[in-house]
């Protein structure tokens, strides 16, 4: 019998038709599965709220259920996971506030986020940016909420839980921005090369790092004047800003010739590569440390367009980060305390 060749188009196309179907399916069953966890939280609250006879059953409630529930249809409805589907019904009460794309263990990450606006946000984002579950319990720990608003004035921390309508390039910029996945030391000294051979080879998880809306561009991109060529390190375009995004990295202290140099490749950028269409181009510096001082007694501390974040190696404790984090807003405070009074 002759082998029949198949056709590449055709296989490819029952191909991509099995794993949508199977796709489907997969989140018909997770939708399905957080419906039914949401109402068992539902009438467990329901009934331990029924009055002080119910209210007497106290703790010997839910290992009870558990028990049963367990016997019946294994171990996921123990007591423990019953705890977790109380928990989910009382952080989310509106069924249909409910994000679809979420799976269970979305949600469970998500009910160790005390604040309900944070938890709010991180639903959202989860849902809008696709974000897998290791995702939603890197941008968690590593405070992605806290640091977003550190780096906004009170009017746009206030109205964090709207959608932006008009997003500037503050908005976007996370300060410090935390590249722990790149599994590089965080002692001795380290090669610029090195930090931005490791970001090419991780360039997922640096985008979902640097936020919405970014798709790379190039690497070390040639700009030129009548007589020098420059080459930036990395190019992005934001197209939530609609504005291309220069990266300059610097493995040790930000000085005011870096400043310089990336006031000067924006400024090249715009004039050679930026069309019509596109909004100014914005530059950061991320760069190992940098000084308060250097940074208000230089271009950064008048211009909309250039920042500056510091980037970590090791991701901190959450409470080390919240520290860092406070200490940046003060910082960012008491400058617009000296600018008020100028």
């Amino acid at each position: 019998m002759t082998n029949l060749q198949l056709p590449p188009s055709l296989l490819d196309s029952l191909r991509g038709l099995i794993l949508r179907a199977r796709q489907q399916v997969v989140r018909h069953v997770n939708a399905v599965q957080v419906q039914t966890y949401w109402q068992i939280g539902r009438h467990i609250v329901e009934f331990e709220q029924g009055g002080e006879k119910r209210a007497s059953y106290g703790q010997r409630l839910l290992p009870q259920l558990g028990q049963a529930l367990s016997q019946e249809f294994g171990k996921g409805f123990d007591a423990s996971n019953l705890r977790y589907m109380r928990l989910f019904f009382q952080a989310f009460p509106i069924r249909d506030a409910l994000r679809h794309e979420l799976s269970w263990t979305h949600y469970r990450l998500l009910l160790r986020v005390d604040a309900p606006q944070a938890r709010e946000w991180y639903m959202r984002e989860a849902a809008a940016q696709n974000w897998s579950t290791r995702a939603l319990e890197r941008q968690i720990g590593s405070l992605y909420y806290e640091r977003l608003l550190s780096s906004r004035d009170k009017a746009g921390m206030q109205a964090e839980s709207a959608e932006m309508t008009s997003p500037s390039p503050r908005d976007f910029v996370r300060d410090p921005v935390m590249l722990e996945f790149l599994g590089l030391p965080d002692t001795g000294r380290l090669l610029e090369s090195d930090l931005e051979q490791g970001l090419m080879e991780r360039l997922q998880q640096f985008l979902l790092e640097l936020g919405k809306g970014f798709a790379f561009v190039a690497r070390q991109q040639r700009v030129s004047t009548e007589t020098q060529d420059f080459y930036i390190d990395l190019v992005f375009y934001n197209y939530l800003l609609k504005c291309f995004v220069l990266i300059d990295l610097k493995t040790g202290h930000l000085t005011h010739q870096d400043i310089g140099q990336m006031d000067m490749y924006v400024r090249l950028y715009d004039d050679q590569r930026r069309s019509t269409d596109d909004n100014p181009t914005v530059g950061i510096l991320l760069c190992g440390s940098k000084d308060q001082s250097v940074a208000r007694y230089s271009v950064l501390h008048e211009s909309a367009q250039l920042f500056a974040s510091k980037y970590r190696l090791v991701l901190p404790s959450e409470e080390e980060l919240r520290r860092e984090i406070e200490r940046e807003q003060a910082e960012i405070d008491a400058r617009r305390a000296l600018e008020g009074r100028d």
